[in-house]
């Protein structure tokens, strides 16, 4: 077993002040007492940050963006495509994403389709996608501008919102109509296009959706959706929503929100509300929400400093660190990470000051017990 000193430890969920953290590759320990393991470091000790949503690898530093690689041109539906299928692990924003204290990327598809296909939670510290890939966050979709704004791709292309939500509206209702058949014993999941079976499992609740939504009144329209079909959805942005009553309404419709990017430019029209300002309305509503860089729109190795717009109304340091560990893992059900509690995964950072201090930085970072990067 190895240890760390913590002189301030953010577990996750609270703060503690001068214990130690033994560790393996899962966590072993935390207390005051000294362990019997070799001490590794001393300073402040944070969680390992996980990134809600970013299209790293896809979209990959130093590479023309002719050969980036987040939205599939094909068709507006594309159930079968997975975002991890598209990553290289050697882009060089993993390696400074992980000197940041980033380890845990949630890799999603484009907003460019109706439905772009299933994103992965990955492991950033790892050289191959076998080892990087964790699991299967959900199924992403989009509502709003983007998928109107790709006519000029192959398929058959929405030119309007009511467009894009009648093609994912005729796909959850034909899935409804095999489910019935399939329960009828007329067929079986032999002779079920795996399309559809990707829809059944929408339906079933085994995916979530990942709605790329910004503007309050899409957000309701998400709600409908999940209302009508009965369906588990993870509302992913929402930098327009200026109003609490409907991230009030997300809360009690159980939909929670990865938020942002913030820190970007509002480049359309649908983002002529956001300001980082609404930090304090995410805070007030009480809807439970992480946060994303959606990198490269704002570089994850970054994603961190978004904290300070949620300090600045506010929000203590420890709950501010969850947003970006604990509550993350959370909403995209990844267990054992996202905490430094027993049991959990030793994916740790070691800080030479408190990480809110503008001259912090990792010293260490130790991903699932192994040190993947020492200043």
């Amino acid at each position: 077993m190895n240890a760390l000193k913590a002189n301030v430890l953010y577990d996750g969920d609270s703060v503690k002040k001068n214990v130690y953290v033994g560790f393996s590759d899962k966590i072993e320990y935390v207390g005051s007492e000294k362990p019997d393991a070799e001490i590794m470091g001393e300073g402040v000790v944070t969680p390992a940050f996980i990134d809600g949503h970013s299209h790293i690898g896809m979209v990959r530093s130093g590479e023309p963006s002719a050969e980036e690689e987040s939205n599939e041109h094909m068709d507006p539906v594309l159930p079968m495509l997975r975002a991890i299928d598209s990553v290289y692990m050697d882009d060089a924003a993993f390696q400074e994403s992980v000197e940041n204290g980033v380890l845990y990327s949630t890799v999603l598809p484009g907003s460019g389709n109706v439905l772009g296909g299933m994103g992965q939670l990955i492991r950033n510290f790892a050289t191959n996608v076998k080892d990087a890939h964790i699991k299967d966050v959900g199924v992403k979709v989009a509502f709003g501008y983007n998928p109107r704004s790709t006519v000029d791709w192959k398929g058959d292309r929405p030119y309007t919102r009511m467009g894009a939500l009648a093609i994912l509206r005729e796909r959850l209702i034909k899935a409804r109509k095999i489910r019935s058949i399939i329960q009828s014993g007329k067929k079986t999941m032999d002779e079920i296009d795996p399309g559809d079976e990707v829809f059944l499992d929408i339906l079933d609740g085994k995916h979530k959706l990942m709605a790329h939504t910004h503007k309050a009144d899409d957000a309701y329209v998400l709600m409908d959706l999940a209302r009508t079909f009965g369906i588990r959805i993870i509302l992913n942005h929402g930098l327009d929503i200026t109003d609490l009553s409907v991230l009030k309404d997300l809360s009690a419709q159980n939909i929670p929100l990865i938020y942002g990017p913030m820190d970007s430019l509002p480049y359309k029209v649908e983002l002529k509300h956001e300001t980082w300002r609404n930090a304090r309305i995410v805070m007030d509503s009480g809807i439970k929400f992480g946060l994303m860089s959606d990198h490269p729109v704002i570089l994850q190795r970054n994603i961190f400093l978004t904290l300070r717009h949620f300090l600045r109304f506010g929000m203590s340091k420890e709950e501010a660190i969850s947003h970006l560990t604990s509550t993350t893992a959370e909403i995209i059900e990844a267990e054992n990470i996202g905490r430094v509690r027993n049991g959990y995964d030793a994916s740790l950072v070691l800080w030479n000051k408190d990480p809110f201090d503008l001259e912090a930085h990792p010293v260490m970072v130790f991903g699932e017990g192994k040190k993947v990067f020492s200043d």
